[in-house]
């Protein structure tokens, strides 16, 4: 199979309508009911406010959104550094197993890189085998040493 030629770039205010869409369809896959209102609304703040780093990866011509990820800039009390969480990551099913996925890991690499950071981290479901293979491949270590707890509000 080919590997996807796609362009990478930080999305802007014009890439809010193109994320939203792509945003929706990543909650659904978490089983959340399709809801493109409140996901272009959640987008479009965290861009206008400038609250997260969101990467959208195109076609190479740029005229089909192909994948996005969003990152959140956060600190470590304990190693007092900067880290990112890698929050989102969705590829269009049609172009999954290209390269889609790997390229925009990368980009996210390269920015928490420059920023400074320590650490990019992330989690994913259990169940989500072809997200920990991809993730694996690039380096990321599974975290055998502490519990991940939520308090729902």
């Amino acid at each position: 199979m080919n590997r996807a030629k796609v362009r990478i770039e930080r999305a802007g205010v014009d890439d809010i309508d193109a994320v939203a869409e792509m945003f929706d369809l990543y909650r659904q896959f978490y089983d959340q009911d399709p809801d493109p209102v409140k996901c272009r609304a959640y987008i479009e703040k965290r861009i206008t406010r400038s609250e997260s780093v969101i990467f959208v990866a195109s076609d190479a011509e740029g005229e089909k959104a192909l994948g996005f990820t969003q990152l959140y800039p956060t600190f470590c009390s304990v190693e007092a550094s900067r880290i990112f969480v890698l929050y989102d990551l969705f590829v269009r099913r049609e172009v999954r197993n290209l390269g889609v996925g790997r390229q925009l890991m990368k980009q996210a690499e390269l920015h928490a890189r420059s920023a400074g950071a320590s650490r990019l981290q992330l989690e994913t479901h259990h169940t989500n085998r072809n997200a920990q293979h991809l993730y694996e491949s690039l380096g990321y270590k599974k975290d055998e040493e502490f519990f991940t707890y939520a308090l729902a509000l």
